[in-house]
């Protein structure tokens, strides 16, 4: 079986494609790329330094001037890779709220999504084997990907997964935006990112609503072996 060396993954938030992207690329021995982290990389960037995300002039000089690396995991605490902005590591950082409201903003300006996206099929052409995980990979970044889906699920469900997540990060509720919230957080981000968000004409979609990770993989290995 010749196995595709490209792989997209795209789907709305909390549709479960990072945790089925990164397991994937891990039993595969290929690359896992989220392309959110490198907009939520600008995203930290940009509130650091205080500029304006509503401009998109802005944030591309911002965008040139910093050096952006998502690599494999360089510390073994949990996480799926290892980005750093100007050598600083901020992985745990672009989970933060600030970062999660401003991101989606910053993603939706065309010029820094054409150099997000140049960057991305760069990274994919260095590579032997990618899975790469966003909103607009298989219709966008990686047009000629052997391989497409797209994950989707319920608003709520989608919600209640993002929650549960963040919870068993910080061990409890403590702080932590209610449920409620986190469906008007996804509500917002899916009407910022719809433009963007949209299958590719050759995807497989996979509804995930009444599957867990593993039965999405069981799926996914079958078109493997397709």
């Amino acid at each position: 079986m010749r196995r595709p060396g490209r792989i997209a993954i795209d789907g709305p938030a909390g549709s479960g494609k990072s945790t089925v992207g990164e397991q994937l690329a891990h039993k595969l021995g290929y690359l896992y790329v989220d392309t959110g982290a490198m907009y939520r990389a600008l995203a930290w960037l940009a509130l650091q330094e205080q500029s304006d995300i509503t401009n998109g002039d802005a944030l591309v000089q911002l965008l040139h001037e910093a050096e952006i690396v998502v690599s494999r995991p360089t510390v073994d605490d949990g996480r799926q890779y290892t980005v750093t902005a100007n050598g600083r590591d901020i992985t745990w950082e672009l989970r933060s709220a600030p970062v999660a409201l401003a991101v989606s903003t910053v993603s939706t300006h065309p010029q820094v999504r054409e150099i997000m996206r140049a960057r991305q099929r760069s990274m994919a052409a260095q590579e032997q084997g990618v899975v790469m995980v966003g909103r607009d990979i298989g219709s966008v970044v990686l047009p000629d990907a052997e391989l497409k889906i797209y994950l989707n699920a319920s608003l709520e469900e989608r919600a209640l997964r993002r929650h549960t997540e963040q919870v068993e990060r910080q061990g409890s509720e403590d702080g932590l935006p209610p449920l409620a919230a986190v469906v008007e957080d996804i509500r917002r981000r899916d009407t910022m990112d719809h433009d963007n968000m949209r299958p590719a004409h050759d995807a497989i979609v996979i509804m995930t609503d009444n599957l867990n990770v593993s039965q999405v993989l069981e799926m996914i290995y079958s078109y493997l072996e397709e």
